[in-house]
């Protein structure tokens, strides 16, 4: 894994293309977001994000979030490349019984930053209702 042989460049590198959909053709990189993310990535401890990886792509959330009866905003872009929209968000609002699933055409999983006039006012109007 990157994690453990080049962190540095892996945090760069996932910044700089699909974490932030910077990748993709015509989306200008913001070197400012990529140098940020770098910045926390190596702040944190190896084992720490490794542990925390491994924690969300193998654990069977299911049953928490069938107990969950508060209102809860699926807030997730479909154009994610590190997690993919179809095997989430769709699956995660079904199992919640009292959820808004919102899709967000082109968005990446970074999408709170580069997206974030469109998100904070999504998550206001859910809020105030």
């Amino acid at each position: 894994m990157q994690v453990a042989t080049n962190r540095s460049q892996f945090y760069r590198e996932l910044a700089a293309g699909p974490f932030y959909g910077f990748n993709r053709p015509g989306v200008e990189a913001s070197e400012a977001i990529i140098q940020n993310w770098w910045r926390q990535g190596m702040m944190g401890g190896a084992k720490a994000h490794y542990d925390g990886i491994v924690a969300f792509s193998q654990t069977d959330f299911t049953d928490d979030l069938t107990k969950i009866s508060v209102p809860v905003l699926v807030m997730h872009g479909n154009d994610d490349q590190i997690v993919p929209y179809a095997d989430s968000a769709p699956l995660s609002a079904k199992l919640l019984q009292n959820s808004t699933l919102k899709t967000y055409e082109g968005f990446p999983h970074g999408m709170p930053t580069t997206h974030a006039e469109t998100i904070n006012a999504d998550l206001l109007e859910f809020f105030r209702a």
